[in-house]
């Protein structure tokens, strides 16, 4: 028999929708007859009428999906299962989707339709998954809060006085709220982590290089990394497998062979894992997230695995480093937005000149002002050499760092992010407080190597607690093999 969907009344209550059994669980289902792709879509697009106000999806594409899903419940019948059937995915709204608008969340690039999908979205629509909308950031990936949208802040489902995290906010919250299985998004400092800790997700940033650029909107580009949200480990390393690798249209992606990540979750080694207590120690850090980090440590321990303590006087430099860098690359890749061939025109310029000043400063957001001046100000001749070539040192000082970490130790292991979930408009008045958010997430994307967050239980107040594994570049599978352990574990 046919399974039904119950539908419930409308609520601004997360307890009036209707929960996504795991992606794995669902194909089981479709395998059995069960429910059909279509019955999934019905239940994603649901949730997001419900979850509107959330302010999650600046864009929903309902009717193709619908399509899709009818087409793919047509193989079905005839054919075996496609691999990614009955997937619903939302995407970021950085990533580029064939004949779609994508507008970095920016007035800047209002009425931008793409004319080529992302490499990472082309391989997942030909696994058969369903894209089902373009989802809210912060403008061009720059933030920690998803406050930083022209279209208005994300609220956090489970308390919606409260942020999502960001850059990838509205992706987080999709996920959370059980509006898609998953959701990609960027991670160039933490937007993928930071957001999946304060909503109680997994959220990988893959080794920069894993995974194509190409059909995603530069921020930084020696930083800019796609990521992905989800529910469960193994959801995030079917997409992996499928969406990494070489890509003739990005001569910076790896082209080292993609392990079946799938394949490899079990792990039942002695693992050897540090630590940093400069970083469990910082002022900063929430009391609960300090306890809690303790605790998971002392447990690995207890289970027989090698923690210690390893130096890391180098955190302290972490952040200024990564601003000045992703600022200077920022002044850069934002040039190109300018009025004159595509996205936004300012009406009242009357010279080139006005229309250059007038459509860059009504069209950015003012963190992408404040931190395109910053970026410009650190490239100038004057200061050059002393921020942005200096930032440069220290870069290559963390990275070599944390490879002579890697050469004794299989992990390192540290809090996701200082405080769980804050209060909306908490910081908007205070950027240097927000860049704090951070804090423990901008080593791995400095470095350029693999992380992830996975939930590590709740603060007095019920709020999602992240914590974040780290691993040496390309060693995804070892990373999600011991990141599925913790959760059997913790």
């Amino acid at each position: 028999m046919k399974k039904e969907f119950r539908r419930r009344p409308k609520e601004k209550n997360t307890d009036s929708l209707d929960k996504l059994p795991p992606f794995d669980q669902l194909q089981a289902l479709l395998q059995q007859g069960a429910i059909t792709c279509e019955d999934i879509v019905d239940r994603c697009l649901h949730n997001i009428a419900q979850g509107a106000y959330l302010n999650a999806f600046l864009r929903v594409y309902a009717e193709e999906a619908k399509q899709q899903a009818a087409t793919i419940d047509q193989m079905c019948q005839t054919n075996n299962l496609p691999e990614l059937a009955g997937m619903v995915v939302g995407l970021k709204d950085l990533l580029c989707y064939k004949d779609h608008p994508v507008q970095a969340a920016s007035k800047i690039l209002r009425g931008f339709v793409s004319q080529f999908s992302a490499t990472a979205v082309q391989r997942l629509v030909d696994k058969h998954a369903i894209i089902v909308g373009h989802q809210n950031c912060d403008q061009f990936g720059m933030g920690s809060s998803n406050e930083a949208s022209a279209f208005g802040p994300v609220r956090n489902a489970l308390d919606t006085t409260r942020v999502p995290g960001g850059s990838s906010g509205g992706s987080a919250v999709a996920v959370q709220a059980h509006m898609c299985h998953v959701s990609l998004g960027t991670d160039t400092g933490g937007s993928v982590r930071q957001p999946a800790a304060f909503c109680g997700l997994v959220g990988l940033k893959p080794t920069y290089a894993r995974i194509s650029r190409h059909g995603l909107i530069a921020y930084a580009s020696s930083f800019d990394t796609i990521g992905i949200l989800s529910r469960t480990i193994q959801t995030c390393a079917t997409v992996l497998e499928i969406i990494a690798g070489p890509d003739d249209f990005d001569s910076t992606v790896s082209h080292r062979p993609v392990p079946v990540y799938t394949a490899q979750l079990h792990f039942d080694k002695r693992a050897k894992v540090a630590y940093f207590p400069v970083a469990l120690e910082h002022p900063g850090l929430q009391p609960a997230i300090r306890k809690q980090t303790q605790a998971t440590l002392d447990t690995l321990l207890r289970a027989g695995h090698q923690v210690e303590a390893v130096d890391f006087p180098l955190l302290e430099y972490a952040l200024p480093t990564y601003y000045v860098l992703v600022n200077a690359e920022a002044s850069a890749n934002l040039a190109r937005f300018d009025g004159v061939r595509y996205g936004y025109r300012s009406s009242e310029s009357i010279t080139v000149a006005d229309m250059y000043q007038k459509t860059r400063t009504q069209g950015f957001g003012q963190e992408v002002q404040r931190r395109i001046l910053t970026g410009t100000f650190v490239l100038s001749a004057d200061y050059y050499e002393a921020w942005y070539v200096k930032a440069q040192q220290v870069r290559r000082l963390i990275k070599e760092k944390l490879e002579m970490i890697f050469a004794t130790y299989d992990f390192i292991v540290l809090p996701t992010t200082p405080t769980t979930a804050f209060k909306i408009g908490a910081y908007t008045q205070d950027p240097l407080a927000m860049y704090l958010a951070d804090l423990y997430t901008v080593p791995a994307s400095i470095a350029g190597i693999p992380s992830i967050s996975i939930p590590n239980g709740t603060d007095e107040n019920g709020l999602p607690i992240g914590l974040q594994v780290m691993a040496p570049a390309f060693g995804e599978a070892q990373l999600l093999a011991f990141a599925q352990y913790l959760t059997l574990l913790l």
